[in-house]
């Protein structure tokens, strides 16, 4: 079963976040991303990187490939992205974060570029399985800034690569063993700058069912403030 909400959230008019996914015999595929750029280039640039993604998959996996397959659509979006944006004059300069997950019967993959965030939940635990590419998180690394000073951090949405903006883009894969994790959720900053990961783990194991979570995941970031466009998506972490 897959949950999906996406939210505009209380101050942006546009929502520029977009997600979607495919469930098959072969695999399962997942993506969350969240588009930047002016007038609605992020809408675009976060539609046609995730759709890519998904094409990509569907059209080219195999026994022998799979696990290469995820990395190789993630770079694919990223050219398609790139030339469409040199194409048109008003998508320039437009890009996108995003975080995929992809299982099979032998293993799970997390793509991730960007801020956009997976998260892994098993009972009482939860646990962030990527790691942010923005400014505030090479501050923590650094040790300048502590985690309670990142979190109200004013350059908190600089983020240090994206989809789109660049003819290459370097990718961080995490592979997780299968059975490790109950749920798994993907999610833009939207939510995750808004919901700490324990209030998170609440509301998943409180709702009745994951739509249920999600509704009420996009509903406490909005009355936090919902800054910014909120997109969760919760599912299985097995075939």
């Amino acid at each position: 079963m897959t949950g999906i909400k996406s939210d505009v959230g209380i101050v942006r008019e546009l929502n520029e976040d977009y997600a979607k996914y495919v469930e098959n015999e072969k695999f399962k595929a997942y993506v969350v991303a969240d588009g930047m750029g002016g007038h609605n280039a992020g809408e675009v640039a976060s539609k046609m990187a995730t759709e890519k993604i998904i094409e990509y998959i569907e059209a080219n996996f195999t026994e022998e490939n799979k696990e290469e397959i995820l990395k190789r659509a993630v770079l694919y979006a990223n050219k398609e992205v790139y030339s469409f944006s040199h194409k048109e004059e008003e998508y320039t300069g437009m890009g996108t974060t995003l975080t995929a997950c992809l299982i099979t019967n032998k293993f799970i993959q997390i793509a991730n570029v960007g801020d956009s965030s997976c998260f892994g939940i098993r009972n009482k635990n939860i646990e962030k399985i990527t790691k942010d590419h923005s400014l505030v998180q090479e501050l923590l690394d650094l040790g300048t800034i502590s985690e309670e000073e990142a979190a109200k951090h004013p350059q908190k949405n600089v983020i240090t690569r994206a989809i789109g903006t660049k003819d290459w883009v370097d990718i961080d894969v995490f592979n997780i063993e299968l059975g490790k994790f109950q749920t798994l959720m993907l999610c833009s900053d939207g939510l995750s700058n808004e919901v700490n990961k324990q209030d998170i783990l609440s509301i998943i194991n409180e709702a009745d069912n994951i739509n249920i979570a999600c509704e009420k995941l996009v509903d406490v970031a909005k009355s936090r403030g919902g800054r910014d466009n909120i997109t969760v998506m919760l599912f299985e972490g097995e075939v």
